[in-house]
């Protein structure tokens, strides 16, 4: 005669995971600092620009070849075109 389980066959991997304490989850030693995005800054506003589809791939090319933002960059670009006007 077969015995009738009453639960699931995944009941005692549930149930040991569950019995976990806080302390034997690994906890990570550093946390990374948080960065706040230029879309939460009050000193940014979105712009729209449309540019050449070729220059596009350019400068994110160029901007991923730098390690930094297409934005940044042309932050930069915009900047210094108004200080030569």
């Amino acid at each position: 005669m077969n015995k009738k389980k009453d639960g699931s066959r995944f009941d005692d991997l549930i149930g040991a995971v569950r019995s976990r304490t806080q302390e034997e989850i690994p906890q990570p030693t550093e946390s990374k600092p948080v960065r706040k995005t230029k879309s939460t800054d009050p000193d940014y506003t979105r712009t729209t620009v449309y540019l050449p589809k070729q220059l596009h791939r350019k400068l994110k090319a160029a901007a991923v070849d730098e390690d930094r933002e297409m934005s940044e960059i042309i932050e930069e670009l915009v900047s210094q075109w108004l200080k030569s006007r």
